[in-house]
């Protein structure tokens, strides 16, 4: 299955990863607000819009985005702490995801941006869903970008469960688990289709700190969010890629999303044609037209 080597991303990028520095800013006249466990680039006036990247991935996931709405809107650009060149902070140790997702809540309320508009690409998706889950009240609605309620499932199929996962996450988070190139190829590959785009997610993984990148990927395949989809009551809208680039059977990923959020019927689920993982960087049109709609509602 293509999304096994997604999977596996995160014990490559652990094993190719160097130390981090300074958290990073895109826009000169942004102001940037840096926590414990994440950084906030701020940029535009408007409404606000919160926007998380994934595993090991920069703040310029959203860059085109950003520029494009920030007329408009007051656009918050989260980094997690560890990824793509931002200090680990309170991430060098430990666990990473849900820490972060609460740290992230708190600072919503804090300053006040509550009920908050998310949209959160892969661990940042998950990151979102388990807001929603976990504090509804916090949240207005949210955009998740090829997220799935439990990863696990990608590599080890709807039989996985957080225990017998937990052996695989226990040595990942220790530094044992080891990748061949030609996986890490793979795995690459899985990304995005123009090769710039793949030499900037490289470049992202490369920057990032090792232990932060490790524990948030064992957080990731031991955080099982499907028991709580029923009962969520957050608007939801879902982008997923078809993987065609890579082989993939036209339609062939609409049952897999599909079913995986069958229990949680409020979920609006949008497929995104000739698409890899980074929809925004494979598919920017459809990206812009789907986000635009979400934002309208």
């Amino acid at each position: 299955m293509l999304f096994k080597s997604v999977l596996a991303a995160g014990i490559a990028i652990g094993l190719l990863a160097s130390a981090a520095s300074a958290s990073p800013r895109l826009f000169e006249d942004s102001r940037l607000v840096v926590r414990d466990r994440f950084s906030d680039e701020i940029a535009g006036r408007g409404p606000d819009v919160i926007f998380i990247p994934g595993l090991a991935s920069s703040r310029e996931t959203w860059k085109a985005t950003a520029i494009r709405l920030k007329r408009n809107f007051r656009i918050h650009l989260i980094q997690v702490a560890g990824f793509a060149g931002e200090d680990a902070r309170a991430n060098a140790k430990g666990p990473v995801l849900e820490p972060t997702a609460e740290a992230i809540d708190a600072y919503l309320v804090e300053r006040y941006l509550t009920p908050a508009t998310i949209i959160g690409h892969s661990l940042g998706g998950t990151m979102a869903l388990y807001l929603a889950e976990r504090h509804p009240g916090d949240l207005k609605k949210v955009m998740l970008v090829d997220t799935i309620p439990f990863y696990a499932t990608l590599m080890a199929g709807p039989q996985a469960t957080v225990a017998s996962m937990t052996p695989m996450a226990d040595k990942i988070r220790s530094g044992q688990s080891q990748m061949p190139k030609a996986q890490s190829d793979r795995m690459m590959a899985s990304m995005a289709t123009a090769a710039a785009d793949k030499a900037m997610i490289e470049g992202w993984s490369k920057a990032s700190d090792p232990s932060a990148l490790a524990n948030a990927l064992a957080d990731d395949l031991t955080l099982d969010l499907r028991p709580g989809l029923p009962a969520l009551t957050t608007p939801i809208t879902l982008l997923y890629p078809d993987y065609t680039p890579l082989g993939a059977p036209k339609g062939g990923t609409d049952a897999l999303y599909r079913g995986t959020y069958a229990t949680a019927p409020g979920v609006k689920l949008v497929g995104i044609e000739n698409s890899l993982h980074f929809i925004m960087f494979d598919q920017p049109a459809q990206f812009d037209a789907a986000l635009d709609a979400f934002l309208a509602n």
